[in-house]
């Protein structure tokens, strides 16, 4: 192991200990004596209570803003200076999202009757300004680990949530089958399910579908470089999880709490809409399932630009055999990017389907573990990451040569 790698490695060990000591500080006027120190209760009650979900539902926000506003599309394209101006745009947002949630939770654990030490009107706004800063701490934690870590820190810190509840959900679910209030069978089928999928993860997310590509011959200055061969790597799931899967259920929801605010929550057909439009419903399985495969293929066309893609090729006499620059190769893209979307938004759709079809039939086991296709879709990607990072890392000299 290399000492930049061993450095590198020892600062992400040590971030990730920093992000699970703020996760068991409560937040200051919090009675937390009635819990185990290693309860669930004590995290949701701490400083980094709202974990990343602010930044993250700002920043795909922004993300997506993008998509339908030049303007701000041509300002992260800009430069180094215009995506500077995007990210403070998206601390902003952070912070009017965080303060929101934060209050309304602190809000309402003054109403718990022996939870709060001095359930006055200054705990709301303390436990609000801690919980508001336990983000930016988390975001700012994130971007060191990116930097002078191993892998993606906001990835990283995410994993991390999900992966230290598993030890405490395997427990219970041996409990339940000792006690015999659920199947082993069924646990067993559970545990095979997540061996094949984790396995589809693996082989999809590291899928691509190459294109040839053919350079012509380039001087550079008083040099003359040799015409070359290259692949154009199409990603066969570039739209990730988060923005579809995270985004698909607003354009129902977004419509439904209008309604809720026009006619009344207690409204016949606001109340029936809502009761559908549950977890394991099947009305909610079919149009989130809709929902997310559009998505992930309106997101991929935004991210593989085939028009873009074609006049790089151009510029830098770039061609692929057979096609014709300009327009004959931005159509064949489009066409390659769109057969291989197919694939990666079924893909997706099936990840968020496992805990609908669980619900729907009632076969699911009573612990998050077991019913998140997206949780295990982040620990994999971010294990892969890390797995190729440190490859890079390993094989890099001082001098950022590669041996």
């Amino acid at each position: 192991m290399s000492r930049e790698l061993a450095r590198r490695i020892a600062f992400t060990i040590g971030a990730l200990l920093l992000f699970r000591l703020g996760t068991q500080i409560p937040v200051a006027g919090v009675n937390t004596s009635g819990f185990s120190p290693t309860s669930d209760i004590i995290a949701r009650l701490s400083l980094f209570a709202l974990g990343l979900v602010p930044y993250l539902t700002a920043a795909i926000f922004v993300r997506l803003l993008s998509v339908v506003w030049r303007g701000l599309n041509s300002l992260e394209q800009s430069g180094e200076g215009g995506r500077r101006k995007v990210a403070r745009a998206t601390l902003a947002l952070t912070l009017g999202l965080a303060a929101f949630q934060a209050y309304g939770i602190a809000s309402s654990l003054t109403s718990i009757p022996g939870l709060v030490s001095n359930p006055d009107g200054w705990f709301a706004v303390t436990a609000t300004a801690s919980m508001v800063g336990g983000v930016f701490v988390l975001v700012w934690l994130s971007e060191q680990i990116t930097r002078y870590g191993i892998g993606n820190g906001l990835a990283l810190i995410l994993s991390v949530g999900i992966l230290v509840s598993i030890p405490r959900d395997v427990a219970g679910i041996v409990e339940l089958v000792r006690r015999g209030a659920i199947s082993s069978n069924l646990v067993f089928v559970h545990a095979m399910l997540w061996v094949v999928t984790v396995a589809a993860i693996v082989l999809v997310e590291g899928a691509r579908r190459n294109v040839r590509v053919e350079f012509g011959a380039l001087a550079v200055g008083h040099r003359q470089l040799p015409a070359r061969d290259a692949v154009l790597p199409i990603k066969l799931n570039s739209a990730g999880f988060l923005i579809p899967v995270t985004v698909a259920p607003w354009i129902f929801f977004l419509p439904l709490a209008f309604a809720g605010l026009v006619l009344g929550v207690d409204h016949p057909l606001v109340a029936a809409a809502y009761r559908h439009f549950q977890l394991g419903q099947p009305a909610h399985l079919i149009l989130v399932s809709i929902a997310v495969f559009v998505i992930a293929f309106v997101y991929t066309a935004y991210v593989v630009d085939p028009e873009h893609t074609a006049k790089s090729l151009a510029r830098h006499s770039g061609t692929i055999p057979g096609i014709a620059p300009g327009e004959a190769t931005a159509g064949y893209l489009d066409r390659v990017v769109s057969l291989t979307t197919v694939v990666g938004a079924v893909y997706l759709t099936v990840l968020q389907l496992i805990p609908e079809v669980f619900e729907l039939y009632g076969i699911g086991l009573p612990y998050s573990m077991v019913v998140d296709g997206g949780a295990a879709l982040v620990v994999v990607c971010t294990v892969l990451d890390i797995k190729t990072q440190v490859r890079d890392v390993s094989l890099t000299n001082p001098g950022g040569v590669r041996r």
